[in-house]
């Protein structure tokens, strides 16, 4: 089985959906369908249905969530350190083109999110930055066309 990078953070978001699926939401998908039952034919009951879809996506998110969990290869960034980019490092960006100032921290696929600012180890961008330090020029190419980046800090926390 193929380990899945993740940090401390990440790790116990997982672990919190994932107890949160299994304690709070598959109760309430086998209330909605004890409910759904009791409305008579489910041949045709638009909420019996609704609810075992609900219950095999929740089961198949459970099921997905126990797998990386168990493949977790939990890395503390706060140990890290030296001044190349790699997994874990928050790295300030400033955009070539427009001058804009970005940050990103090179996180674990599953606990990757752009609008917080963590990007997943096999994004275009985190695979450009990999082996840079500070002062390096980055060409990422993304599907909306290249970009150039300089890179102003590299850190670990």
């Amino acid at each position: 089985m193929e380990k899945v990078p993740m940090t401390p953070g990440g790790f116990a978001a997982l672990e919190a959906e994932l107890k949160d699926r299994q304690q709070v939401q598959r109760q309430r998908i086998i209330t909605a369908i004890a409910e759904a039952r009791a409305l008579g034919d489910l041949s045709e009951n638009a909420e019996y249905h609704a609810a075992k879809e609900a219950q095999s996506l929740n089961e198949g998110r459970i099921m997905e969530l126990e797998s990386l969990i168990g493949r977790a290869d939990i890395i503390d960034v706060s140990k890290l350190g030296g001044d190349t980019i790699k997994f874990g490092a928050t790295v300030k960006l400033i955009d070539d083109d427009t001058e804009e100032e970005k940050s990103y921290q090179i996180v674990g696929e599953p606990e990757s999110d752009v609008k917080s600012g963590k990007v997943s180890i096999g994004s275009p961008i985190a695979r450009a930055l990999i082996g840079k330090k500070v002062g390096d020029s980055v060409q990422v190419n993304t599907p909306g066309g290249g970009k150039s980046y300089e890179v102003v800090s590299v850190v670990f926390r």
